[in-house]
């Protein structure tokens, strides 16, 4: 097993133990690549940027104010859609998650590339729609799924890194999160 060290959880939501989780998960992924000869100026990279992340999730955490301001628009939903591609897929899951543990309002999470299979068709502007939007490969075709749900009259919840361009318009609400090493957006999107 590993330590995550979390302490004790207070709310409903487990929220400590999935980040602590994902980052017990990004130490184990290094040690195990250095054993498999991962280049040790790319772990440097990613152990310096694991040292940075405080910084950082303090800046996510001063956007309380934006997200309890947007969080309005949910009031009266009975259902959202909870957008991600490739390893922030998982982070989509949790965040629907946490809207029914703690709104108890139903919500789905689904892997942005499969949109088109199955939930474009509920999506309309009773059903919210959120996503996480790194700088990473898969950013393009995201933009693209997000272009989907706003042609079906989707309203959505963008959270975003500071660098790609989304900025807010009519349908879009955009929250900008720092730029994070790719590797660990996962963590910092939670």
């Amino acid at each position: 097993s590993l330590m995550t060290q979390a302490g004790p959880e207070i709310g409903v939501a487990s929220t400590k133990a999935f980040t602590t989780q994902l980052t017990a998960l990004m130490l184990l992924t290094l040690a195990l690549g250095r054993v498999r000869g991962l280049d040790e100026t790319v772990q440097a990279e990613v152990v310096t940027a694991l040292r940075g992340l405080p910084r950082l999730v303090e800046r996510v955490l001063a956007l309380d104010p934006a997200i309890e301001a947007l969080s309005m628009a949910f009031a009266e939903k009975h259902h959202a859609l909870f957008l991600g591609r490739g390893a922030h897929f998982p982070i989509a899951l949790e965040g629907a998650l946490k809207l029914k543990e703690i709104s108890y309002i139903h919500a789905e999470a689904y892997p942005a590339g499969e949109l088109k299979h199955g939930p474009l068709a509920l999506v309309d502007s009773d059903m919210p729609v959120i996503s996480v939007a790194p700088n990473d490969e898969l950013l393009d075709k995201l933009k693209s799924n997000l272009q989907e749900v706003r042609a079906r009259g989707g309203e959505l919840f963008v959270f975003a890194d500071e660098g790609v361009g989304l900025e807010a318009a009519d349908g879009i609400h955009v929250l900008h999160l720092p730029r994070v090493h790719e590797a660990l957006a996962p963590i910092l999107y939670t």
